[in-house]
């Protein structure tokens, strides 16, 4: 199998696709993972902390 410019398009447009869609698919079980809960509750919150304000 000759390597050309077609060849690779051919490749990336195949695979790309099913990769770009296990990583969607692995990045929002991780976010809705419920052990992962009290770490982004955590994050959402540490906005609003009293010790974060500007010019205390």
């Amino acid at each position: 199998m000759e390597l050309d410019h077609n060849s690779v398009v051919a490749f990336a447009k195949s695979w790309g696709l099913f990769y770009l869609v296990a990583m969607a698919l692995a990045i929002l079980i991780y976010a809705l993972w419920p052990g992962n809960r009290k770490r982004f509750d955590r994050a959402k919150n540490s906005i609003l902390d009293k010790d974060d304000r500007p010019g205390d």
